[in-house]
């Protein structure tokens, strides 16, 4: 793909960039390091005019709005709970698939003292879901080991990721009820898709190929 500006890329490590480098190198890009071993946050690749910024998952969409990376490869998940302010979503890669769920023990019981205490890092999501259900809730953040909560009593019912429901089981939970369907989306700064606008559609366009390919081929 021949650019005629450099384009910075924002991504995440783990299985968002492990399923995004395909797609990527389908339009010819794809890093001049082993991701596995490179400590570097920045990375050139096989283009010389793109290179990609290796950041926390929560944050791509955050670089990408203020400017920092042109467009970036996110979940919807954190999409979702970042608002998506400054940032076009042209495209849905169709990686990292999983559901946002409503989880908790098999036979909770709500003191009807109490507000129904929920457990996420989703916090923004979890309001909107239980609200348009005209639900008043308590939303308990935490960063990790969700399912812990339900089981030493902080919270009833957890709003979690769900891939497989493996964790859940394993740890006496159940999925309750489905929030949305996840997957990761390519983000693309506004001020970006105007001043480089031919550059982007053509890279736009050859990730769309990509994706249908993958389509077929599953």
């Amino acid at each position: 793909m021949n650019l005629s500006a450099p384009l910075t890329i924002a991504l995440s490590k783990g299985r968002i960039i492990q399923q995004a480098l395909p797609l990527l190198a389908h339009a010819g890009i794809a890093p001049l390091e082993d991701l596995g071993t490179s400590r570097k946050l920045i990375l050139e690749t096989t283009n010389p005019l793109v290179k990609f910024v290796i950041i926390r998952a929560s944050d791509v969409p955050t670089y990408v709005q203020y400017g920092a990376a042109d467009l970036g490869v996110s979940g919807k998940d954190v999409l979702l709970e970042h608002g998506g302010e400054g940032l076009y979503e042209p495209l849905d890669l169709g990686i990292a698939r999983c559901r946002l769920m409503v989880a908790g023990l098999p036979d909770a019981r709500v003191p009807a003292s109490r507000r129904l205490r929920i457990a996420t890092k989703y916090v923004r999501t979890a309001e909107r879901h239980f609200a348009a259900k005209g639900q008043q809730v308590e939303i308990i953040k935490l960063y990790g080991s969700m399912e812990l909560a339900p089981l030493v009593g902080l919270a009833d019912l957890i709003v979690d990721l769900v891939e497989t429901g493996n964790t859940l089981k394993a740890n006496g939970l159940v999925p309750l009820e489905q929030i949305v369907e996840i997957s990761s989306r390519l983000v693309v700064n506004k001020a970006s898709w105007k001043m480089k606008h031919e550059d982007l559609t053509t890279l736009l366009g050859l990730l769309r190929e990509a994706v249908a390919d993958r389509c077929l081929g599953q």
